[in-house]
C-alpha cells in the first residue's frame, strides 16, 4: 500500500467517524425532543385547563433540561426539570406522572404569575443569592423538618465537586452520617422554580431511617 493510498483510508476513517458522530448526536437530539413532547402531553393531560408550553435547554454540567409553563388567563406558572431524573422516575416509579404534575401544585395555588427567576449575572450576584437566600433556606428547613435532634448544616470544599452545602445529624458519630449536594446544583434548583432543600431533607431522612434514630427520639415531623 502506497503512502497516498494511507492517506486516503485515514482520510475515510475520518469521515466515517465523523458521520458516526454526526448520527448519534442527531439521535441523541431526537430522544431528547421525544422525551419533551411525551411530558408536555402528560403535563396538558393532568392540567386541561391549562395552556402548556415548554422549552428545552442544557446544563454544562447537569445536562439537557425541560422547562414548562402553564397559562390560564393570564396567569402563568413555570417550573423546570432535569431529563435525567425525568427519565430516572418515569421508568422506575409508577406514579411518576404524580411526581411530575406536583411541582406545579403550590405554584397554581398561588394568586400571582411565577415565571422562572433570573439567573445571577455576576459572581457577586451569585454569591449574594446563596448567601442571603438558598443557604438560609436550606438549613432552615431541614432544621425545621428534624426538631428532635439536634443537625448541623455547614458549606464545605468537595475536592471533585467544589463548594458543598453538608448536613449532619450530630448524635450520629460513626458510619454513614452525613449528606452533601453541591452549591451549584442547590441554586440550578432554585432557579428552575424548584424547592432546593428537598434533596436536601429527603437525604436526611434516609441517614435518620439508617441510624434508626426515630427508634429512641421519636417520628421527624412530616
Amino acid at each position: 500500500m502506497t503512502e497516498k493510498d494511507t492517506e486516503t483510508q485515514a482520510e475515510l476513517t475520518e469521515q466515517e467517524q465523523a458521520e458516526l458522530e454526526a448520527g448519534q448526536e442527531q439521535a441523541r437530539a431526537q430522544l431528547i425532543m421525544n422525551w419533551f413532547q411525551n411530558i408536555q402531553q402528560v403535563l396538558q393531560g393532568q392540567y386541561p385547563e391549562y395552556e402548556v408550553d415548554g422549552q428545552i435547554g442544557n446544563n454544562p454540567t447537569y445536562g439537557p433540561m425541560f422547562a414548562f409553563t402553564l397559562t390560564k388567563e393570564g396567569k402563568t406558572c413555570t417550573c423546570g426539570f432535569f431529563l435525567n431524573e425525568i427519565m430516572r422516575n418515569f421508568q422506575t416509579n409508577p406514579n411518576a406522572i404524580l411526581w411530575m404534575s406536583s411541582f406545579f401544585v403550590d405554584l397554581l395555588r398561588s394568586p400571582e404569575s411565577h415565571p422562572l427567576p433570573n439567573p445571577p449575572q455576576s459572581e457577586d450576584e451569585a454569591k449574594e443569592l446563596l448567601d442571603k437566600h438558598i443557604v438560609p433556606y436550606c438549613a432552615g428547613a431541614i432544621r425545621e423538618e428534624f426538631p428532635d435532634q439536634k443537625v448541623y448544616v455547614d458549606l464545605e470544599l468537595h475536592p471533585e465537586h467544589g463548594p458543598v452545602l453538608e448536613a449532619g445529624f450530630v448524635s450520629v458519630i460513626e458510619g454513614n452520617n452525613t449528606c452533601a449536594l453541591p452549591l451549584q446544583y442547590l441554586m440550578t434548583l432554585y432557579l428552575l422554580n424548584r424547592d432546593p432543600a428537598e434533596p436536601m431533607v429527603q437525604a436526611m431522612y434516609r441517614l435518620y431511617e439508617e441510624n434508626n434514630l426515630g427508634d429512641s427520639a421519636g417520628t421527624p415531623s412530616e
